[in-house]
């Protein structure tokens, strides 16, 4: 069987790690090697509750590490890629530390394996068999109006720019293409832009998605014209945006320590 990595990432999600650590059943677990967390320097007690929880289920492989530095939900990303390549992973399935996804959504593609089918198996919360638990009609206008925007710019049918459930090859990570995108939210659109450009394997499938107690860092405006300049960016001029920097702070190493093997 495929060796597969989940990687969470926590960023103060003392309320919900515990929730989504609860999602790792034994139907789940017959398909997954590993459990990565990386805690992004939380400042709430997130971080012990996760420690807690493997403690209290030996019987599953979870592994926590402590980001260096605050990266970000990107830099968190290229920490477990990192990992996911250096271990010889072969596929890594991110799964949002807040609880707002579930990773029995995908299970059915891990039974009949669809997934081997593509380099980037994205979850999508707007499309057919989709479902949206307390998410706003505004906010949910305005991912189809970015989504359909992003199929004409990639010439790609999108469904979602960015889920909290997603799955790549690890083997289209091994030329880390994705070290010079953004460390902030943004990440995962120009994950999207990139894999259009290098003409990854792309498939979306339907997820369940709720909002309940957890808090979103998105500041909607800011976010939405960032996204914008990067779309317009990819369209003007394709093989710049893939070789530019687009990092605010340029890392050398995404370095993280183990709190809990």
């Amino acid at each position: 069987m495929p060796r597969i990595l989940v990687f969470i990432p926590m960023y103060n999600c003392e309320k919900q790690i515990v929730r989504v650590l609860n999602q790792f059943n034994t139907e789940i677990m017959k398909y997954i090697s590993q459990v990565l967390i990386v805690n992004n320097r939380s400042t709430d007690n997130g971080e012990q509750a996760a420690i807690n929880y493997a403690n209290e289920h030996p019987e599953l492989p979870i592994k926590i590490l402590r980001n260096n530095q605050n990266y970000g939900l990107g830099g968190s990303h290229k920490v477990a890629f990192n990992y996911a390549i250096e271990n010889n992973f072969d596929y890594i399935i991110v799964l949002h530390g807040d609880d707002q996804g579930d990773i029995s959504n995908i299970l059915p593609y891990l039974e009949n394996k669809e997934y081997e089918n593509y380099d980037c198996f994205l979850g999508a919360r707007f499309m057919k068999g989709s479902k949206l638990q307390g998410y706003s009609k505004f906010r949910t206008f305005g991912n189809y109006v970015y989504d359909f925007l992003f199929s004409l710019g990639t010439g790609k049918k999108i469904y979602d720019l960015g889920s909290g459930l997603n799955m790549y090859k690890v083997e289209i990570l091994k030329d880390k293409f994705y070290l010079g995108y953004k460390d902030n939210l943004v990440f995962n659109n120009c994950m999207i832009l990139g894999s259009a450009y290098y003409k990854h394997k792309l498939k979306f499938f339907p997820i369940l998605w709720k909002e309940d107690d957890q808090v979103s860092n998105v500041k909607l405006t800011s976010q939405a014209i960032l996204v914008l300049k990067l779309l317009a960016a990819f369209v003007l001029n394709k093989k710049k945006f893939v070789s530019d920097e687009h990092r605010d702070v340029v890392i050398d190493n995404y370095t993280a320590e183990i709190v809990k093997e």
